[in-house]
């Protein structure tokens, strides 16, 4: 059997990349049976009359390993309000986006995680890989919305959280289709809450 490749490939280079596939394929089943990525939470409350969101994750041990072998991690938070409808959809109000990088050098002791809400940049640089982790995968009291701009009914706040692979080169990728983009993607409802005002 042939396989036609895209482009000039060599021999020896379509040996590597069906080895490389054929990994990456044994990796993801040895690594689906471990322990899973978990959301705490997500917990609301009202503060001088804005909605705040608090949540984390946990990451499990192959994420927390990458990590401390100096492999980068790219965390995306969205934060989304939904209002409760009883026989229509619930319906989408506003959100947020937070995403949090994570990069350890093993070599050098150095930790360094940055967040990015859309609008600022923050870096941080701390003592130890625990710290790093615990401020990087946690928000605490993110606001949301002005409760006041709210229709009284129920509302829920969905948290997602996700991680997406280091790019492929195109060839690779091209085999690797199999493979899921993302390291992990997770998704918790909080609990129904009553808020906001009639107009």
């Amino acid at each position: 059997m042939k396989i036609n490749f895209p482009g000039d490939v060599k021999p020896e280079m379509t040996r590597i990349i069906l080895f490389l596939a054929l990994f990456s394929l044994l990796s993801s089943f040895l690594t689906a049976s471990g322990s899973e990525v978990v959301i705490s939470g997500p917990e609301t409350r009202v503060v001088d009359n804005e909605l705040v969101v608090a949540t984390g994750v946990t990451l499990d041990e192959k994420n927390l390993v990458d990590l401390k072998n100096g492999i980068s991690k790219e965390i995306t938070f969205h934060a989304d309000l939904f209002r409760i409808w009883k026989t229509w959809p619930n319906e989408f109000i506003t959100g947020k986006k937070i995403v949090r990088t994570l990069k350890a050098d093993p070599i050098k002791n150095e930790f360094v995680a940055t967040s990015l809400d859309g609008f600022t940049l923050t870096e941080k640089r701390f003592k130890s890989f625990d710290s790093m982790v615990a401020w990087a995968l946690n928000l605490r009291d993110l606001p949301l919305v002005n409760v006041k701009d709210l229709e009284s009914a129920e509302y829920f706040v969905r948290v997602s959280v996700e991680s997406h692979l280091r790019s492929l080169p195109p060839i690779i990728a091209y085999l690797l289709f199999f493979v899921p983009e993302k390291d992990f993607a997770v998704t918790r409802d909080s609990r129904p809450l009553t808020v906001g005002n009639d107009k």
